[in-house]
């Protein structure tokens, strides 16, 4: 019987690697990881401008599930069937939509017939403020039309002509678009209405443990929570601004005073980006409607002071401390989605980015960046994770 092999006698070559010391992480080791990262979010990024079409009414739809889910839940609670009170919320969200539409049918229409000479007295009143430049204008207007053989009111027909042509174009390519992804957003809405406890029960069977289970539906029913609380105070917070800019612009006698509060109600879900929009859009209405300069800088003012109020004082009272965002982030984020979806990306920005903090508060690896997403000094309250 041979003797037993000493199992302690070790290669040399492999002791030798083994003493040797392992490098230190730092930047260059670190490098090829962050690499690979940033093509994932390059790629990442690129498919979802590519993919905007398809992503936008999906990402709708998601969210507009998760906020109407427990309405859902406490008919079928009542006794309604669960398809049936998928179809009841569809329609009433629908028929919302359309009477909106409708009520503001004539407004829109009396802005668009009195377009053009709105734009005419804009551009006359512009003119006479910038009297000072107006002999370098003239002169620039003159040498124009020499160079130009004298068919400058020819290319300016044809200009005009052509953006009229263009934007009517577009406006018919969009139409059938915007009509589609509403369709599409509505239909995907009552699916998934119709079928959210099985949508959840296939989601909790996906994980083994039980705590992962547990922690899998406490998630979604957080996201829920935060998404009926945020969306819910906005909305009312948002009604009452646009209440109250329609007052205004009705006793400073601005046009269309319905419009104009139906406007701040619909671009204050664009945080920053809404209320800039509504001040100049308010100054430059009183600029051609109203004599002179001052009061139209009043109007925009007037406007600014009620959004001030409203995004300082109301929005950080109402809305729950801890679905409060880092306001630097919320700024970034919405830059990005206008980026990646225009309009809509800036309307569902913040919808999302609330998600996502909920998501991150739930996974270990993603609390730190939790509480980044946060917008105040307390981190966010440890939770169990999956796998913990």
């Amino acid at each position: 019987m041979p003797p037993p092999q000493d199992r302690s006698v070790r290669n040399p070559v492999q002791t030798i690697k083994d003493s040797e010391p392992a490098p230190e992480p730092g930047l260059w080791t670190e490098a090829p990881r962050w690499a690979l990262i940033g093509i994932f979010l390059i790629l990442a990024f690129g498919a979802i401008a590519m993919a905007r079409d398809f992503l936008m009414p999906l990402s709708l739809g998601i969210l507009l599930f998760f906020v109407f889910s427990p309405i859902c839940r406490g008919m079928v609670r009542m006794g309604v069937p669960r398809p049936i009170a998928a179809a009841l919320i569809t329609a009433a969200l629908f028929a919302g939509l359309v009477a909106a539409a409708a009520s503001l049918t004539v407004p829109v229409s009396n802005v668009m017939e009195n377009a053009p000479r709105l734009l005419f007295e804009l551009e006359s009143k512009l003119d006479r403020l910038q009297g000072s430049m107006k002999g370098i204008q003239e002169a620039a207007e003159k040498i124009d039309e020499l160079s130009n053989g004298g068919s400058d009111d020819e290319t300016t027909i044809k200009a005009e002509t052509q953006s009229e042509d263009s934007f009517l174009n577009s406006l018919a390519r969009t139409t059938p678009q915007l009509f589609a992804q509403l369709a599409f957003t509505f239909v995907l809405l009552y699916f998934m209405l119709a079928s959210g406890h099985l949508l959840y029960k296939r989601i909790v069977q996906s994980f083994s443990a039980i705590s992962d289970k547990r922690q899998a539906l406490e998630a979604m029913y957080e996201i829920e929570e935060s998404l009926g609380s945020y969306l819910g105070a906005i909305t009312l917070i948002n009604a009452c601004l646009g209440v109250a800019v329609g007052l205004a612009m009705w006793l400073w006698g601005m046009p269309a005073p319905l419009l104009f509060g139906v406007f701040a109600f619909a671009v204050n879900f664009v945080p920053y980006v809404g209320a800039v929009a509504g001040v100049a859009l308010s100054t430059v209405v009183a600029l051609v409607t109203m004599p002179g300069v001052f009061q139209p800088v009043l109007v925009g003012l007037t406007y600014f002071v009620l959004t001030s109020t409203e995004g300082q004082f109301v929005t950080p009272y109402f809305v729950s401390r801890r679905l409060r965002l880092n306001t630097v982030v919320v700024f970034v984020t919405v830059a990005l989605w206008a980026w990646l979806w225009s309009v809509m990306g800036m309307i569902v920005a913040v919808p999302m980015l609330v998600v996502l903090r909920v998501l991150c508060s739930y996974v270990p690896g993603l609390r730190s960046f939790g509480n980044f997403l946060a917008g105040d000094d307390e981190p966010e309250p440890v939770k169990g994770a999956a796998g913990s």
